[in-house]
C-alpha cells in the first residue's frame, strides 16, 4: 500500500488511510480528530528545527541529525512499515514543502524498513 506525506493544513482526501501526525507540538487550528494517531517522538527536535530554519545547518546535516534523533524509535518505525503493507499510511506535519521536511526523511526510513523486511 502507499506511504504518503502531506501537510496537516491540506484538506484531507479519502485515500489517505491511516493519518499519522509526526510533530513534537500540536499544530494550531487543527482538531484532534483530524488524525488517527499523534507520534510526537517522530517529530523534529525543537533545537534542530530552529537551527534548520535559521540556516545554521545544511539540509544534509539536518537529515543526519534527524535520523539519529529517531533511531531509538525503531520499533515505532517498524510498526508503521508493517501497517503500510496492509493499508495506506499518510505522514502529516505543518510543513508545506515535502522535499525539505522531516516527513520525507521519515518516509524513506519507513520504506527502508519495508524493503529490508524489518517488519
Amino acid at each position: 500500500m502507499p506511504l504518503k506525506t502531506r501537510s496537516i493544513y491540506e484538506k484531507a482526501e479519502e485515500d489517505e488511510g491511516y493519518r499519522v501526525l509526526v510533530m513534537r507540538y500540536w499544530p494550531r487550528g487543527v482538531r484532534r480528530n483530524a488524525v488517527d494517531v499523534w507520534e510526537k517522538n517522530l517529530g523534529t527536535e525543537p533545537d534542530l528545527i530552529e537551527a534548520w530554519k535559521e540556516g545554521e545547518v545544511t539540509w544534509q546535516e539536518f537529515v543526519k541529525r534527524y535520523r539519529a534523533s529517531v533511531a531509538p524509535q525503531g520499533a515505532k518505525i517498524a510498526e508503521l512499515a508493517q501497517r503500510s503493507k496492509k493499508e495506506t499510511v499518510t505522514l502529516l506535519c505543518s510543513c508545506r514543502e515535502e522535499n525539505r521536511c522531516h516527513r520525507s526523511v521519515l518516509k524513506e526510513l519507513i520504506g527502508g524498513a519495508v524493503r529490508q523486511g524489518r517488519t
